[in-house]
């Protein structure tokens, strides 16, 4: 154990069930069954040697004499993060895993739940048994919010304080593990949400023990991590041997990065670049290499760059900018971040380029934002239009379902879904979950939760004016609201959306979108009134998603869509030029270079009665003018000769 502050380290520790069950128990009792000194290993370690010890022992650690602590690195926190670590037996659970192998980067369709509201019961058995409905829809990775111990029994994840161990009231080390299996079992994939930038504030020991945090940068959730100062070779080491933690012991496959921006290292050899050595190496010995999937909002797309490119090798980037751009178009939006977003040219930009700011002004910013993504593959962007963040970070909580009609519900799908970018859905998206996910805590410290209470009313002071307040996040009932309801899955509209879905996933399989020869798609035609043509090519096929994103109708002459050859467009987002308007007149320049138009096949109608619209009058084939209702998007296919 690594105590380089310390004088003198007592280890502490009791056989199992020897000692009352409680957190006041252990509180209160100045020591466990056993003392027993630790000697000096050098660099700041200490060590012991105990025997007669077994799986379910408690163990603890004193130092100079103060209050008894928990293992920094403890695997389980029974009775809490104040009271005492149990030791774990790992070996001898009964994987049954041996012949999954998780999917490539490029196959990745992300699913993210949060255990504790994920089922009304909120642990790893009851989300285990909806594992084939994830099955059925056609994801392929659940994408796992942070298990790591914090404080009460309702928390999203990022207020942990042990990084090793499992919340206990999902189910601990053993749930965590049986809901793995399962998962690899229904052939989906494990990605879990770890944070490297920060602990939780109540149950924080870390800086009893050493040097764990510093005073050099700030997060604005806590003190930020010492990875570049002096004694951070062992801090470093901490989050490596985490990692091998969760591969080793847990079979994940692969890791969401929480907050990376907030990562603050200025070595030569930066401590994200050393996660993607670890990876490698692992997958050297191991025949797999985990995923490491980067939360940033900075746009710089080095995070994915590979390492001979002056990048960190990290697996690949959640797309903020993708997220905004269709949400603030979807809902009309402009309070805060969406000042800078809201035209049909950004959405362009960023289906074809990765993002939108590239470099430009950004008003919310004050500032240049961005760097252009074009160096990167398609499947180094995640693509979302939900996630834990950008719903529960709204003062209320409010999914999309409960902003936008229906009909934008199905067309805002097929964006990320037949995009070759790395789709996410957020738990519940698929069937247009209409409670909120809300902000939600169980701290124990009364100065902390005013504290929390009075940041999370001045942090929406500006954002929703005219709105009431936030809920109380320590309300029992803010949590409560925020469980997915299954009952609503098959019903009625619900059902409808659940459908199409599937639909849309199961034909980006087909197409084999997302996979490394899949070239960008090309904007072949938008302008800011709604209209969007979305064209990319498929080895032998050819992909047209023909959007109306406004609640007016457009009549639309094909011809002015300009879907020619393949290369017929140069440029990354084409010019809207002479518009293409409400009454369908083609923009000037409609053929390019002669090119054939026709052997256009409808796949998908997001207007069809079968997919619950207002009903479609359109062919099999594209013809020369189409109709989209408010809110539309039309799917279609052309097969080429192979050249």
């Amino acid at each position: 154990m690594w105590a380089p502050l310390a004088a003198k380290v007592d280890l502490e520790f009791s056989a199992p069930g020897s000692l009352p069950k409680g957190d006041a128990a252990w509180d209160a009792s100045p020591a466990l069954e056993a003392v027993l000194p630790m000697a000096a290993a050098g660099n700041g370690y200490w060590m012991a040697e105990a025997a007669g010890l077994a799986p379910g022992s408690l163990y603890r650690f004193r130092l100079d004499g103060g209050p008894a602590r928990p293992d920094p690195a403890s695997h389980h926190q029974p009775h809490g993060v104040h009271g005492p670590s149990r030791l774990t037996e790992h070996a001898l659970f009964p994987w049954g895993d041996a012949g999954f192998r998780p999917p490539a980067l490029s196959d990745l369709i992300l699913y993210e739940l949060h255990i504790g509201t994920f089922t009304p019961e909120g642990t790893f058995q009851a989300a285990l048994e909806r594992l084939p409905d994830l099955a059925g829809l056609g994801v392929t990775a659940v994408q796992v919010m942070p298990v790591g111990q914090f404080q009460g029994g309702r928390n999203w994840g990022y207020d942990g304080v042990y990084p090793f161990s499992v919340q206990h009231g999902y189910g601990g080390p053993e749930g965590f593990k049986r809901f793995v299996d399962a998962s690899h079992r229904h052939g989906l994939a494990v990605v879990l949400d770890v944070v490297y930038n920060h602990l939780g504030p109540e149950g924080n020991y870390l800086r009893d023990f050493g040097p764990y945090f510093t005073g050099r940068y700030e997060t604005p959730w806590g003190e930020a991590f010492n990875l570049d100062g002096p004694e951070s070779d062992h801090v470093r080491h901490y989050f490596f041997q985490n990692v091998l933690h969760w591969l080793e012991r847990y079979h994940v496959d692969g890791f969401r990065l929480d907050a990376t921006h907030a990562i603050f290292d200025k070595t030569p050899a930066p401590f994200l670049g050393q996660l993607k050595e670890l990876a490698a190496r692992y997958g050297s010995v191991h025949g797999r290499e985990p995923f490491f999937l980067a939360e940033s909002d900075l746009n710089d797309p080095r995070l994915a760059l590979p390492p001979e490119a002056g990048g960190l090798g990290l697996s690949a980037i959640y797309n903020e900018d993708f997220h905004h751009c269709a949400h603030a178009l979807l809902t009309g939006e402009r309070q805060a971040y969406y000042i800078d977003y809201g035209r049909m040219s950004q959405l362009a930009e960023a289906l074809t380029n990765g993002f939108a700011y590239t470099g430009q002004y950004s008003p919310f910013r004050r500032r240049g934002h961005g760097r252009d993504a074009r160096s990167l593959p398609s499947h180094a962007l995640v693509a979302f239009l939900q996630n834990h963040d950008q719903t529960g970070n709204r003062a209320h909580g409010e999914r999309l379902a409960a902003l936008v009609p229906f009909e934008a519900l199905k067309a805002a799908a097929t964006l990320p879904l037949l995009a070759p970018f790395i789709p996410l859905l957020f738990m519940g998206e698929e069937y247009g979950e209409e409670r909120p996910f809300l902000y939600f805590t169980s701290h124990s410290d009364p100065d902390l939760t005013r504290s929390v209470r009075r940041g999370r009313l001045g942090e929406f002071a500006g954002f929703h004016d005219g709105q009431p307040p936030p809920p109380d996040p320590q309300d029992e009932a803010t949590f409560l609201r925020s469980k997915l309801q299954w009952e609503h899955r098959e019903e009625a509209r619900h059902g409808t959306l659940l459908a199409w879905h599937r639909e849309l996933i199961a034909l980006r399989k087909a197409l084999g979108l997302g996979r490394g020869e899949i070239q960008r798609p090309k904007v072949t035609a938008w302008d800011e009134e709604g209209l969007l043509a979305l064209v990319t090519q498929c080895g032998a096929a050819r992909l047209l998603c023909l959007f109306n994103l406004c609640g007016a109708g457009r009549s639309v002459a094909t011809a002015g869509l300009g879907l020619g050859s393949p290369d017929a467009h140069e440029a990354p987002v084409a010019a809207p030029g002479a518009a293409l308007n409400r009454d369908g007149a083609a923009g000037n320049g409609a053929k390019q270079n002669g090119a054939d138009e026709t052997g256009w096949r409808l796949r998908l109608f997001s207007a069809d009665a079968r997919w619950g619209g207002p009903g479609s009058a359109l062919s099999g084939d594209l013809g020369e003018r189409t109709h989209l209702p408010p809110w539309s998007v039309a799917v279609y296919i052309r097969e080429e000769a192979a050249p």
